[in-house]
């Protein structure tokens, strides 16, 4: 009996110094963790620190605590005048974050603003399917003004950019609202299949169905079935091209949707920096090699334009130019990295050769979109105006710089 008490007297002793152990190895451990999250928040909270600042301290070269003009990357030029509240050559950190914080409330605004007028004005049906397919790439979004200036009105087709692997039909919306608002438009947003999902040439046969939909449509959205419109941006402006200028050709019209007896064919185009010539496009300044097997272009036709140049002279709507093409209007910016400028180059004196009426809008210093000239907007209005409501107007090639030159 003594022995057995003994030995459990000395299991217990021993438990309890293991407990002991246990509970200063937890004590241990928490004072790590706590230790560590510590250490976490305090670079969290730095870090946040680095990024509300990094901005500016970046763009103050001199590290004088202010911003000279000079200092300031370009698409951020416009604004120095505005920031400068002060006048006096130069924008203060206080300066730089009250413009900032101006600039998020009035963008807030603007947005709640087109919400509201947009429901007003507008009707809005999403997600119209122009094929049997019932795949949301091949729908549409229908924009019908609410107080229309005729009974039949003439329709603006928007096909989205992307590098025919990405984007989608929403960021037509945009675009079109405003023709649409003053009630002398319909706007039509196409969707289609990206290049992962389809090559070439389906991405132009769901635009052409949307088209022949459209018509097919004419009458139940009261829609001129004879005045149709395309306007594009990058590898929109590449799809609206083709629009234009592959009018009966065969191979590139498909047979989709309930509505082919209707024509695809649209009166005019507006391509904003859309390819043209694909097998053309790493001879400029790029900062893509378009001729790799992984370019957009060659991902769009299957295989490296280079070992495929078949394909790339068919997927190239300057190859489809001739006699007696729609007018087109160009819009390139002589700075594009992504699609050089002289894509809309050769394509304009092209389409000008054939005998076409093409003007191209040259955006100096421009990159791959982002104008914030409204010139280019009034003259992608008069376009329209004179080609789809019979506006006399005329329009010259001419050089725009990408900001208004009030700003």
């Amino acid at each position: 009996m003594i022995l057995l008490n003994s030995y459990m007297s000395e299991n217990l002793n021993c438990m309890n110094i293991t407990l002991l152990k246990t509970q200063e190895s937890l004590k241990a451990i928490k004072l790590i963790l706590v230790g560590q999250f510590l250490i976490f928040l305090n670079i969290s909270t730095q870090a946040q620190e680095i990024k509300r600042t990094s901005i500016f301290d970046q763009w103050d070269k001199n590290k004088d605590g202010k911003l000279q003009l000079e200092e300031l990357p370009t698409n951020a030029k416009p604004n120095f005048k505005k920031a400068d509240q002060n006048n006096d050559g130069a924008i203060s950190r206080k300066e730089d974050e009250l413009f900032r914080s101006n600039s998020r409330k009035s963008r807030r605004i603007n947005r709640n603003e087109k919400t509201r007028d947009h429901s007003e004005h507008l009707k809005i049906e999403t997600n119209i399917f122009y094929t049997e397919n019932k795949n949301l790439r091949q729908s549409l979004d229908l924009i019908i003004p609410k107080k229309r200036t005729s009974k039949k009105l003439p329709v603006i087709v928007y096909i989205h950019g992307g590098a025919w692997k990405a984007g989608n039909k929403e960021q037509g919306l945009r675009h079109l609202i405003p023709y649409v608002e003053s009630g002398n438009y319909i706007g039509a947003s196409i969707g289609y299949r990206l290049s992962s999902e389809s090559k070439w040439p389906n991405q132009i046969y769901d635009c052409k169905a949307a088209v022949r939909w459209i018509r097919g449509h004419a009458k139940e959205y009261g829609i001129d079935a004879n005045r149709i419109g395309a306007m594009g941006h990058s590898a929109g402006g590449h799809l609206v091209s083709m629009l234009g200028t592959s009018s009966g050709v065969k191979a590139l019209e498909g047979s989709l949707g309930n509505y082919e007896k209707h024509s695809s064919n649209v009166n005019c185009v507006v391509n904003f920096f859309g390819p043209s010539a694909f097998l053309e496009m790493s001879k400029f300044p790029s900062k893509i090699d378009h001729d790799t097997a992984e370019s957009p272009e060659s991902q769009l036709i299957g295989g490296a334009l280079t070992k495929n140049k078949k394909n790339a002279k068919l997927a190239s709507p300057i190859n489809y130019v001739s006699e007696g093409d729609i007018p087109f209007m160009h819009l390139h910016g002589t700075n594009d990295q992504l699609v050089p400028y002289n894509q809309s180059v050769i394509f304009n004196k092209k389409l000008l050769k054939e005998g076409c009426e093409s003007v191209l809008i040259t955006i100096e210093n421009g990159g791959h979109g982002g104008f914030k000239n409204e010139k280019i907007k009034i003259l992608t209005k008069k376009f329209f105006d004179k080609h789809l409501r019979n506006f006399s107007l005329e329009i010259k090639e001419q050089t725009l710089k990408q900001f208004n030159s009030s700003d």
